[in-house]
């Protein structure tokens, strides 16, 4: 039987809403949508989605590093936006980090996020190969 891991980021509403920033099961691990935080929790680069997508990306790595994984084990990557005008400054930002590996992806604009400071939420799909 594979084992279950699961990643807490610590953030307080965890528990609340029930979700872990990441999971792995076996070779495959998935990362919950994620916005640009700070340390302590706070909206990080407000009205920036670049420095957003940065730091989401960062975040994101740091989950599947616990877990076991990296950025280079990503094979899919959905980018969820508040303004698709942005693109092209989400995009680089996606591909500084992902230009060489190349997962699939999906950028797509919704309504809002879950506060108003944040532009850009991203999910990861990884499965560790080595």
């Amino acid at each position: 039987m594979t084992s279950r891991q699961n990643f807490s980021s610590g953030a307080p509403w965890e528990p609340i809403v029930g979700y872990s920033r990441a999971v792995r099961i076996g070779n495959v691990i998935e990362v919950s949508g994620t916005c640009a935080v700070d340390a302590d929790g706070n909206p990080f680069g407000i009205g920036d989605p670049y420095l957003q997508t940065k730091r989401s990306l960062e975040i994101i790595a740091n989950a599947l590093h616990k877990l076991g994984g990296s950025l280079h084990d990503v094979i899919r990557t959905r980018i969820y936006v508040t303004d698709i005008s942005q693109w092209a400054e989400i995009g680089k930002a996606h591909g500084e980090v992902f230009g060489d590996i190349r997962p699939a992806t999906t950028m797509i604009e919704v309504s809002s996020l879950i506060s108003l400071e944040y532009l850009v939420e991203i999910e990861a799909t990884a499965i560790i190969t080595s």
